[in-house]
C-alpha cells in the first residue's frame, strides 16, 4: 500500500494536502533523471542559467498572493506577514544568481615563466535539499539556487507541513525552462529520504532542521566522502548594553523574539539587559507584548498566528510551566490573549523573569512564543552568558558604541553577529553557526564553496 502525507492545517485542524510518498521506484527514476540531466547542465553557460533562473523569480513573484495564502494555510503565519516570505526569497535568489559569475570564476594563481596556473569550480554533481516549513521558501532558497547556479542538478524533498512549496518550486522551474531532470521534487518519508541521501550518485545534500535530523543526515552520508551542509538551529541571546537606545531595542526585540509565532532559528530567545536599563527595559517589552493580537492568521488584524501544531505550542508550554515551578515569574496572563487554548496551537506570547540557565527556558531551543530576560552587569557577564549554549547561530548587541559591539562580538560564539537588529539574513554575508548550530555555509559569494569543488590546471607552456 502506498504511504501518504497529511498537511494538518494549523489555522483550523483540517486536513488540507494529502500526498502519496515516493517509493525505490519512483526515488530511482528521479535520481535517474538527475544524473542524465548533469552534462549538459553543468555545460550551460552561465549567462544562460542565469537567465532561466531569473525567469524562474519572475514567475514566483508574479505569485505573491496566491503562494501567500497558501502559506498561511500550511504553516499558519498571518497572511499579513507571509507575503514578506516571498519578497525575502526574491531578495535573496536575485542576489545569488547576480553574484554566481563572480563567486564561480576561475582563479588566477599568477604569473610564473613558462606555465599558466588557473582554479576552476566545478560543480559537484547532484545535489539534495531538505527543507524545513517554519521559512519554506527562504530557507530552501538559501541551498537550491546557488546548486543550479553551480551547475548542479537539485532534489528538493520538503518539510511534510510544508508540501505545496515543493511543487511551486517545480512549476516555476518549468515555467522558466530550466531543462528535464535539472530541478525536481520528492514527497518522501523519512526511510525514502534516507534512501535517496545514501544514493552513490547524490554528491551533497544540504539540510536546515533539528539537531537530531542532522546527526541523522551526517550519519547517512558517513560512509562516503560526500559534504553536508547542516543548519540545525539555535537558542539565540541579545545584549542591551546600558548606552542602548531603549525604545529601538524595545521595539526590535519583541518583534525579533514573537515574529513567526518565534518559530525562527534565528529569533531572539533569550535577552540579557544591563542593570542600569533592566526595569525599564521589561516595563516597555511586556507593554508591547500585550499590542499583540492572537487569532485566525487569515484575518488581517491578527500579528500572531497559531505555531505550527498543538504539539510544538504543548512543549513551549511545557518550559513555561517548569520554569515557573523554580522561582520564574511569567508577567503575561495567557487570559488576555482569548485565542489562547491549552491543547491547540494557538499560544500567548510570554514574557519570563526571575530566569537562570538551570532552566530549560534559557537553554533549549524553544521554537515559539517565549522569550526569557534575564540582568547582567557587565559586557564580560553577558558574554559568559551569551556562551553558555550548545547553540551558535546568531547574537546581537544593542548599544551605540560600533567599536565595542565589534571586540564583544570577536569573543562571543556564533555564526553571525548583529549590533542594533536580529533575525535577518543579508546575502551579501555568510550565513553559517559554530556549535550545534550546525556546519557549513549559505549565501554570499562564500555559499558557493561547498556547493563545487576545485580543479587545478597547472599547464607548462614553454618547454
Amino acid at each position: 500500500m502506498t504511504e501518504t502525507l497529511q498537511c494538518i492545517s494549523p489555522v483550523d485542524g483540517t486536513v488540507l494536502v494529502e500526498r502519496p510518498l515516493a517509493g525505490d521506484a519512483e526515488i530511482e527514476t528521479a535520481v535517474a533523471r538527475a544524473a542524465a540531466a548533469l552534462p549538459g547542465w553543468r555545460a550551460t553557460p552561465i549567462g544562460e542559467r542565469q537567465a532561466m533562473l531569473g525567469r524562474a523569480v519572475d514567475v514566483f513573484v508574479d505569485r505573491i498572493d496566491a503562494i501567500a495564502e497558501e502559506l498561511t494555510w500550511q504553516m499558519g503565519r498571518p497572511a499579513s506577514q507571509t507575503p514578506g516570505e516571498v519578497r525575502g526569497f526574491e531578495e535573496r535568489a536575485r542576489y545569488m544568481i547576480e553574484v554566481a559569475p563572480r563567486a564561480l570564476a576561475e582563479i588566477d594563481a599568477g604569473p610564473k615563466d613558462g606555465f599558466r596556473r588557473f582554479i576552476k569550480r566545478e560543480p559537484l554533481g547532484i545535489v539534495a535539499v531538505v527543507a524545513p516549513w517554519n521559512y519554506p521558501y527562504l530557507t530552501s532558497v538559501n541551498a537550491v539556487l546557488p546548486a543550479l547556479m553551480a551547475g548542479n542538478p537539485v532534489i528538493l524533498k520538503h518539510s511534510h507541513q510544508t508540501p505545496l512549496c515543493a511543487e511551486r518550486y517545480a512549476e516555476i522551474m518549468a515555467e522558466a525552462g530550466l531543462p528535464d531532470g535539472v530541478f525536481q521534487h520528492l514527497h518522501m518519508s523519512h526511510a525514502g529520504t534516507e534512501r535517496l541521501i545514501r544514493d552513490p550518485r547524490i554528491a551533497f545534500v544540504g539540510f536546515t532542521g533539528s539537531v537530531p535530523g542532522g546527526h541523522a543526515i551526517s550519519q547517512a552520508v558517513a560512509d562516503r566522502f560526500v559534504g553536508a551542509g547542516l543548519e540545525l538551529g539555535g537558542k539565540d541571546p541579545a545584549w542591551v548594553r546600558a548606552d542602548a537606545d531603549l525604545a529601538f531595542a524595545v521595539e526590535n526585540l519583541v518583534d525579533g523574539a514573537f515574529f513567526n509565532a518565534g518559530q525562527s532559528c534565528c529569533g531572539i530567545e533569550r535577552i540579557y539587559v544591563h542593570e542600569q536599563l533592566y526595569d525599564a527595559f521589561v516595563e516597555g517589552f511586556v507593554d508591547l507584548t500585550r499590542k499583540y493580537r492572537l487569532g485566525n492568521p487569515l484575518d488581517p488584524d491578527t500579528s500572531l498566528g497559531p505555531m505550527v501544531r498543538a504539539a510544538a505550542a504543548d512543549f513551549v508550554r511545557g518550559q513555561v510551566g517548569d520554569a515557573v515551578k523554580t522561582g520564574a515569574r511569567a508577567l503575561i496572563d495567557p487570559s488576555e490573549f482569548p485565542a489562547d487554548e491549552p491543547g491547540t496551537a494557538y499560544m500567548a506570547p510570554q514574557v519570563l523573569v526571575d530566569v537562570d540557565h538551570s532552566m530549560r527556558v534559557m537553554t533549549e531551543e524553544s521554537f515559539g512564543p517565549v522569550v526569557g530576560i534575564m540582568k547582567a552587569a557587565s559586557d564580560d557577564e553577558a558574554v559568559r552568558l551569551m556562551n553558555d549554549s550548545e547553540f551558535g547561530l546568531t547574537a546581537s548587541v544593542w548599544t551605540r558604541d560600533a567599536d565595542a559591539a565589534i571586540a564583544i562580538g570577536e569573543r562571543v560564539e556564533t555564526g553571525t553577529w548583529f549590533m542594533n537588529r536580529c533575525d535577518y539574513l543579508d546575502p551579501a554575508l555568510a550565513w553559517t553557526g559554530v556549535k550545534n548550530s550546525g556546519r557549513g555555509c549559505t549565501l554570499s559569494t562564500v555559499g558557493y564553496e561547498q556547493l563545487t569543488r576545485p580543479k587545478s590546471f597547472h599547464l607548462r607552456v614553454a618547454v
